[in-house]
């Protein structure tokens, strides 16, 4: 169980800076206005929270194997939200960051 809710607190993270950095490039790339930019400095703001909540208590280890997971879910996000299509270069990258996810946060540690 704690694997799993590791990995939804991953997603969660994921979307929170994902979508928060996404609200503020609409804000200021799309000139979507402040209320687009103060709805993605609180999402930013939830991210630094969610990943507190990892069961893992090495900051590094749960922030380098986030970084896996934000790849992955970048990519993801491009897709839904801006119709970005990914090509198979970005589909191999974030499935190597997603093995690095893997083997940093679930690797068995004697």
């Amino acid at each position: 169980m704690t694997v799993v809710r590791s990995i939804l607190l991953f997603v969660l993270a994921a979307l929170a800076e994902i979508g928060g950095a996404w609200l503020v490039w609409q804000g200021v790339r799309e000139h979507r206005g402040w209320a687009w930019i103060g709805a993605g400095v609180l999402a930013l703001g939830a991210y630094g929270f969610v990943a507190t909540l990892q069961p893992d208590a090495h900051f590094g280890r749960i922030l380098a194997a986030y970084g896996g997971v934000f790849v992955a879910g970048s990519l993801a996000w491009g897709m839904v939200m801006d119709g970005y299509r990914p090509d198979r270069f970005d589909v191999v990258g974030a499935l190597v960051c997603l093995v690095g996810v893997a083997v940093i946060m679930y690797a068995p540690r004697g």
